[in-house]
């Protein structure tokens, strides 16, 4: 509980136990109206001054204005009847009371969402040449520096571990209480804290650039991403205030006019402080305030869950995805390439894999990591010169002056040569390589699945989604026998980068009801496009590229496919309390307003009508904090 809200709640207390003092004081007239107005202002002079400044700023027509116009008006006829100022007092005092529940769910929420908020630390420890430490601005801290962690501090910048091991608390990015082991040769990202060794690390990124300032930035932004259901909310409180503030008004002074020329009498009284329950009931708190605070408590939820939604229009467009179409590599799969066969025809099989990885070495695609991490030698005096890429098919260089190709088939088909596999072989891309315009052999890379993809493709459809399928550029064979492995529905093979976009818009085609979201879960900087064009965007955010975090409008933190239908569930519990509560809130102020207009309801109802049912649906959207996260089966 914050300060405003511990003062707030002072306010509450203090203006009932005067109010409820004030009902034993035999005290009556101009001295009476003086004591309860002590209580009325302690609790509600800060209504009164927002209804005011709404008056002044031309925006009037919101709550504030009807508990001013209702409360005065209540003391007006106390004043004029019979002196009893209980009621305007218990409507601003249930009302605050209202409040206060709404802004202690808020920040229960923002907590969550302030544990993203607290990981940039304010400073860096900066080795210099003599070896000494300066603690230095991390904004001023340049790439290629060294900079020094400590037991307890937090990593203010990415970087590579050149000297140290310990282990980190990645919670605030990840959700995932277990720390990590890291050790010299590791990347790490800022944000996490330092549990016990000491860290050496060269920075790699700047400091606007890395994990933890981005998360910053993300964060931020979220709030200015309405759903389309808060933005229904907003439209419809600026046409419902000023249609109930005149019905008031017509009850107030026409219904008597109309007594006084059919000759009854005009009770007066009687119909203005009909207008003023009606006012009461009318005001739209509950709408307003319980709708837009279930989609901040999901996303606060979320991102205690390692998922940051960036705007609660997405976490809207979540609960209604039934497609969910994935790239492979980096996504369902490690991105971690094994060489797991090796086939050459009159060549040595070692000479093979060195040919290979000196043409791959300047590459950084994860397969031509793995061929230099499979041949030890790779760094060796050999020369390569002339490299050359081709998008999507290989790579072209010279190596000790002989032409070697090394890619798949479309590459040997540029350099004119005949491939062909062999029986029994490992499942995986083949790599074809060939020297001086002769085929030389195939080198067989295989990925690795990630632990969770196949349980999370299961969640998925129990979720409802209808549809996972998959984009990868591999080979048929290889796209079809990983999609058969984790349980994917469809495979699309072969693909170029722009193929992927094209591929995607034929899915978004088949779709009966456009009302139904597609989603598309990517990491590399060829998914930015896709991720942009998709309903709702999720990237990778540990390993993916800092184009597609930018692009997507999810991030899972710790690249956990499983966290995909986490946050799905967490987005369909929170647009089902939206539901409830628009209906709830609706239904009660329909039946309400009825009963007060014809006179079946006192100010006491009122008080129910519009403070209570706020209430409810206050509380009703504090579920959406205790969506629980989907655990994985093999833990």
């Amino acid at each position: 509980m914050n300060a405003k809200q511990k003062k707030n709640l002072i306010r509450i207390a203090v203006s009932g136990a005067m109010m409820l003092a004030l009902e034993f004081v035999p005290v009556e007239g101009l001295a009476r109206f003086v004591l309860y107005m002590i209580p009325y202002l302690i609790i509600g002079y800060d209504i009164l001054i927002k209804a005011f400044q709404g008056i002044k700023n031309r925006q009037a027509f919101d709550e504030s204005l009807l508990m001013a116009i209702a409360t005065i008006g209540a003391i007006s006829l106390a004043l004029y009847d019979n002196g009893d100022y209980t009621e305007a007092i218990a409507v601003m005092w249930f009302y605050q009371i209202g409040e206060w529940f709404q802004s202690y769910a808020v920040g229960k929420s923002r907590n969550d969402i302030s544990a993203l908020m607290d990981i940039v630390p304010d400073t860096a420890n900066v080795e210099g040449e003599d070896g000494q430490l300066e603690e230095v601005d991390p904004d001023d801290v340049e790439v290629g520096s060294v900079i020094v962690v400590r037991p307890g501090e937090r990593v203010p910048i990415d970087g590579v571990v050149i000297d140290g091991t310990s282990s980190l608390d990645t919670s605030a990015l990840t959700g995932e209480a277990v720390p990590r082991t890291i050790k010299k040769g590791e990347d790490v990202a800022s944000g996490c804290i330092n549990l016990s060794g000491v860290l050496k690390i060269r920075t790699t990124k700047e400091f606007g650039e890395s994990t933890a300032s981005k998360i910053m930035e993300l964060i931020e932004d979220a709030g200015s991403r309405k759903a389309k259901t808060e933005k229904f909310i907003t439209r419809f409180a600026r046409v419902y205030t000023p249609i109930v503030t005149g019905l008031a008004v017509l009850l107030a002074f026409v219904m008597p006019l109309y007594h006084i020329a059919t000759g009854a009498p005009a009770e007066w009284s009687t119909w203005i402080y009909r207008a003023l329950i009606f006012l009461i009931m009318s005001c739209p708190c509950a709408l307003v305030v319980s709708v837009p605070l279930s989609f901040f408590a999901g996303i606060g939820t979320a991102s205690r869950e390692g998922v940051l939604v960036k705007g609660a229009s997405y976490l809207e467009a979540l609960a209604s995805t039934k497609t969910v179409v994935f790239d492979k590599t980096g996504t369902l799969t490690k991105g971690v390439f094994d060489v797991t066969g090796i086939h050459a025809d009159d060549i040595d099989k070692d000479m093979l894999l060195h040919m290979a990885a000196h043409v791959e070495r300047h590459s950084s695609h994860p397969i031509a990591v793995s061929l230099r991490n499979a041949f030890a030698h790779e760094a060796d005096s050999c020369s390569v010169e002339d490299v050359e890429e081709f998008a999507g098919q290989g790579v072209r260089a010279k190596v000790n002056g002989k032409v070697v190709y090394a890619g798949n088939e479309k590459m040997m088909a540029t350099a004119g040569v005949e491939t062909h596999g062999c029986e029994n072989e490992p499942v995986g891309a083949l790599i074809h390589v060939a020297i001086d315009g002769k085929y030389a052999g195939h080198i067989i890379i295989s990925d690795v699945v990630k632990d969770h993809s196949v349980q999370a493709l299961k969640e998925l459809k129990k979720a409802g989604v209808r549809q996972n399928v998959m984009l990868t550029g591999d080979v048929k064979e290889v796209g079809e026998r990983v999609a058969k492995d984790i349980g994917i529905d469809r495979v699309c093979t072969d693909l170029l980068p722009q193929d992927k976009v094209a591929k995607f818009e034929e899915i978004l085609k088949e779709r009966k009801d456009e009302n139904e979201m597609t989603a598309f879960v990517g990491d590399g900087i060829n998914d930015a496009p896709v991720l942009r064009r998709a309903d709702i965007g999720i990237a990778m955010g540990a390993m993916g590229s800092d184009a597609a975090i930018e692009a997507a409008d999810v991030v899972l933190m710790d690249d956990d496919p499983l966290k995909i239908p986490t946050a799905m569930r967490i987005a369909r519990k929170c647009m089902a309390i939206v539901r409830e509560n628009i209906w709830f809130a609706i239904g009660i102020k329909v039946v309400c307003l009825i009963l007060g207009a014809v006179g079946m309801a006192n100010m006491w109802f009122a008080i129910f009508a519009d403070v209570g049912v706020t209430v409810l649906a206050v509380l009703n959207a504090f579920r959406c904090m205790f969506v629980k996260g989907i655990k994985p089966e093999n833990v």
